[in-house]
């Protein structure tokens, strides 16, 4: 469906644009103390989506978190002491990073 033919099945309400100052239709109807835009100003401000190139991206998303806090433990495979980004729970086993790599091999 075009943009076109779905605005003219859509009810269309008349505003005045907050920006520019022009009559204009929406597909919404205008609540008092809200700014309305009209379409070429909405082009005009509407956020652009990245996904690579800023510190919003996905990519960066590890880069700008603070280092993980990591917490001493005894393996329970291994008995190795070892370093884990959890605080172990009593009773409950911990595995260090090769025997939890060995222990999940084929699993996804």
């Amino acid at each position: 469906m075009t943009e076109e033919k779905y605005m003219e099945e859509r009810q269309m309400h008349k505003a005045v644009c907050a920006k520019c100052g022009k009559d204009c239709e929406v597909p919404f109807k205008p609540t008092e103390g809200k700014d309305v835009l009209c379409q070429d100003c909405f082009r005009q401000n509407r956020p652009r989506r990245s996904f690579g190139g800023n510190n919003r991206s996905f990519g960066n998303r590890r880069d700008n978190r603070p280092p993980r806090q990591m917490h001493k433990a005894v393996c329970a495979k291994c008995k190795n002491d070892c370093e884990v980004p959890f605080k172990p729970t009593p009773g409950k086993e911990v595995l260090c990073q090769d025997c939890f790599r060995k222990n999940n091999v084929g699993r996804f």
